[in-house]
């Protein structure tokens, strides 16, 4: 939850610049599987869609007025970007920018502020317009 809180604040930091999304993707440690000692919440394993539905909730009061996702059961999404468990993604037109590695290690909100704060300063910044006559 921890770091649900701090992408939250990344996300309002950054919302003049950047759209957010959070996809929940399948539970990391069910409470009837690999368990985490310091789980938030007792999620069983899904074993339908209405379960990641009502798992993704308790995501969303985490993190509110942040869009969210949730990925189908065959998990599509969380194969197509590899994020199991975690993972940061700045995508723009429809091109991967940033690519974090996989969680929990690799959860680097830290990196993810740089690109941001870099990307901002560009957009800032005034560029010379050369014209050709």
């Amino acid at each position: 939850m921890a770091r649900l809180r701090s992408f939250q604040r990344l996300a309002a930091h950054f919302v003049d610049i950047a759209d957010f999304l959070l996809v929940y993707i399948e539970e990391a440690h069910p409470s009837d599987g690999w368990v985490s000692s310091d789980a938030a919440y007792q999620i069983p394993k899904h074993q339908c869609l209405q379960d990641r539905l009502r798992a993704a909730q308790l995501m969303q009061e985490g993190a509110p007025g942040c869009p969210l996702a949730v990925d189908t059961m065959d998990n599509a999404s969380s194969a197509a970007y590899g994020a199991f468990f975690e993972r940061l993604y700045i995508i723009q037109e429809e091109v991967v920018m940033y690519q974090g590695g996989r969680g929990p290690e690799g959860y680097k909100i830290s990196e993810l502020r740089s690109w941001l704060d870099q990307y901002k300063t560009r957009l800032q910044s005034p560029s010379t317009v050369v014209i050709h006559v």
